[in-house]
C-alpha cells in the first residue's frame, strides 16, 4: 500500500522478457526433415507412376487396341488400377504410427515427447549443447569452510547470516543460491525475524545478483547484496583497490572447480559498498555424467558446456568430465544487433570460434540463442537442454529442444522433449531408441520404395514385353499360348461359343477388354 515514484528504462520488446519472447516468436519451427524426405519421396513416386501410366495407356489405346470399341475405357481402367495400386498411400500412416509407438518407449526411458518429429531429430542429432548446473553437476550446493573476508570484523558465519538477508527468508527459496543459503548451510533462520526487509530484488541472470534493503533492530537502515564477485566487486568504492586480490582468490577457487559468491553492505548512511567476504561453494559433478559424456561421443555426437558461471569454473568442470579445454568467454561471442535481430555471416565471422569449443562460460540468454543458431547453420544438427526461462529461446531454436526435470513452463513450453529424470543419461538412453525408431521406418520406407518400384516396372515392361492376345480366359481358367497358368492380368473377351470350344479367334471376337482376375 502507499505511493512510490519509479523511473521507467525500457518497456515492451526492450525490457529482459520482451527480448526473451521476441527470440522465441524469431525462432519458428522449420518442420522435421522426416517430414520433408517423405514428400519429396511421394513426390518423385507418383511423378514416376504417372509417367509409366500414362505411357502405357497411351500404348495400349493406340497400338494393343487400336480400332476395337470401348479401347480407351480399357486402356484407362488398366492405368488407373496400377496407378492407384502403385501409390503409397499408407506412407504417412505407417511412420506416424510408429513414431508414436516410440514415444510411448521414450516416456518410459524417462523422455516425453511434445512433437512427433522430434524423435527423428533426436536420432540425427550430432551435437548437444548442455546447461551444466543441475544436468552435469548435482545441482545441489555444497558451502565449503574457505571464506576469504575483506572487511574487518567479519568472520564466515556473519558472511553467511547477511548473505542470508539478501533473500525471502520466510518463503520456499526460489533459486539454488538461496536453497543452499537457507535451507541447507544450517542457518537458524529464526535470527533474520530480527530485522524488516523494506525491498528486495530477486535475482537476475544480467545482472547476477540479488539484493534486499532492511532496517535493523538498531533502527538503521542498510541495503545487503550477494551475487558473481566481479558483479559486487563492481558495486563497491574501494574496488580498484581489491580487484586483484579478489580476481586471484577467484582464479584459485576456480581452477579447483570451486564456486564464489560475494556478499557486499551498504548502510544508507553512508552510501558506499563494502565487501564482506567470499563464500565458496561446490557443485559437484554427477556420477554418471562423464560416462554419459563418453557414450554420446561413441555416437557420434559432440556435447559443449554452455554456462553463466565464470570462465574458470567452466574449465575445471571440463577437465572433470573430460570435455576438453578449450573454453570461450562471452567477449568472443556474436550478440544480437539493437533491433534484436541476429547478425549476419554468423558461421563466417564466429563459426572458427564456436564450432571447435568444448564450452562457453559467462553466457547470457541471447548467446545461448546465437550459439545454437551458429551451428544450425554450418550444418549440425543441434540439441539443447536447458530448464529456466532464458533457456526457452535457445529450446526453441534448437532442432532437438530438451527441458531437464525440474524445469519451469516456459522452457517445457518451448522444448520439444521433457526429461522426468535427473541427469545427462536419459539424453543417451533417448538417443538409443531413437535411433532404433528411426532404424525401423528407415526399413519400412526402404520397403515401399522397393514394392512401388516393383509393381510400376513389373505391369511396364509385361505390357511392352508380352503379347497381350496370348492371354484370355476361358471358362474361368487362364491360359497362357493354350497351357493352364496362374490367374494374373488377362483380356477379358465376350464369351462367344465360338471361342468357348475351338479357342480363340481373332476374326470372331469383338472388343477384347484387359482385366485382372484371380
Amino acid at each position: 500500500r502507499g505511493e512510490v515514484e519509479g523511473t521507467v528504462q525500457s518497456t515492451g520488446a526492450n525490457t529482459f522478457f520482451g527480448k526473451t519472447a521476441s527470440m522465441i516468436q524469431s525462432a519458428q519451427s522449420t518442420g522435421g526433415s522426416l517430414q520433408k524426405m517423405l514428400l519429396q519421396i511421394m513426390v518423385i513416386l507418383v511423378a514416376l507412376s504417372l509417367v509409366l501410366c500414362i505411357t502405357t495407356f497411351f500404348y495400349l489405346n493406340f497400338s494393343v487396341l487400336k480400332g476395337e470399341k470401348h479401347a480407351w475405357k480399357d486402356a484407362l481402367s488398366f492405368s488407373v488400377v496400377v496407378l492407384v495400386a502403385s501409390i503409397p498411400l499408407a506412407i504417412e500412416i505407417v511412420t506416424t504410427t510408429t513414431l508414436a509407438m516410440g514415444s510411448g518407449t521414450l516416456s518410459r526411458a524417462g523422455a516425453i515427447v511434445t512433437r512427433l518429429s522430434a524423435i527423428e531429430e533426436m536420432a540425427g542429432m550430432d551435437m548437444l549443447c548442455s546447461d551444466k548446473t543441475g544436468t552435469l553437476t548435482m545441482n545441489k550446493m555444497m558451502i565449503q569452510d574457505d571464506c576469504p573476508i575483506f572487511c574487518e570484523g567479519e568472520t564466515r558465519d556473519s558472511v553467511l547470516f547477511q548473505a542470508a538477508l539478501a533473500a525471502k527468508w520466510l518463503e520456499p527459496p526460489r533459486d539454488a543460491l538461496d536453497t543452499m543459503i537457507l535451507a541447507n548451510s544450517g542457518l537458524d533462520l529464526k535470527r533474520c525475524d530480527a530485522y524488516q526487509q523494506l525491498e528486495f530484488l530477486p535475482f537476475d541472470p544480467r545482472k547476477k545478483r540479488t539484493e534486499g534493503k532492511l532496517k535493523g533492530p538498531d533502527g538503521k537502515v542498510f541495503s545487503i547484496s550477494k551475487g558473481a564477485p566481479h558483479v559486487i566487486l563492481d558495486l563497491c568504492h574501494n574496488h580498484d583497490g581489491l580487484k586483484a586480490a579478489v580476481d586471484d582468490k577467484v582464479l584459485e577457487l576456480g581452477t579447483k572447480g570451486i564456486r564464489s559468491l560475494a556478499v557486499a553492505r551498504m548502510y544508507e548512511e553512508e552510501g558506499e559498498w563494502k565487501m564482506l567476504g567470499i563464500l565458496t561453494f561446490l557443485d559437484p559433478p554427477r556420477h554418471d555424467t562423464k560416462e554419459t559424456i563418453a557414450r554420446a561421443k561413441e555416437f557420434g555426437v559432440g556435447v559443449k558446456m554452455v554456462t553463466g558461471d565464470h570462465k574458470i569454473i567452466a574449465v575445471e568442470t571440463c577437465k572433470q568430465l573430460g570435455m576438453g579445454h578449450n573454453i570461450q568467454g562471452p567477449e568472443a561471442l556474436p550478440k544480437l544487433d539493437e533491433n534484436g535481430n541476429n547478425p549476419p555471416n554468423m558461421v563466417q565471422d564466429y563459426g572458427s570460434t564456436i564450432i571447435p569449443a568444448d564450452g562457453f562460460g559467462q553466457v547470457m540468454p541471447e548467446h545461448k540463442f546465437l550459439i545454437v543458431e551458429t551451428l544450425r547453420q554450418a550444418n549440425f544438427r543441434v540439441g539443447m537442454t536447458g530448464d529456466g526461462v532464458n533457456d526457452a529461446p535457445a529450446l526453441k531454436r534448437a532442432d532437438v529442444g530438451i527441458a531437464v526435470a525440474g524445469s519451469t513452463d516456459a522452457a517445457r513450453a518451448a522444448a520439444d522433449i521433457v526429461l522426468t529424470h535427473d541427469g545427462l543419461s536419459v539424453v543417451a538412453d533417448a538417443i538409443t531408441v531413437a535411433r532404433e525408431v528411426f532404424c525401423r521406418l528407415k526399413n519400412f520406407i526402404m520397403y515401399r520404395i522397393a514394392a512401388t518400384l516393383q509393381l510400376l516396372l513389373f505391369f511396364f515392361i509385361a505390357v511392352f514385353a508380352l503379347e497381350p492376345y496370348h492371354f484370355y480366359e476361358k471358362n474361368g481358367v487362364v491360359l497362357l499360348n493354350g497351357n493352364v497358368s496362374q490367374p494374373g492380368v488377362v483380356f477379358d473377351f465376350p464369351r462367344h461359343s465360338s471361342l468357348c470350344n475351338t479357342g480363340w479367334d481373332k476374326d470372331s471376337t469383338n472388343d477384347p477388354r484387359l482385366s485382372v482376375v484371380g
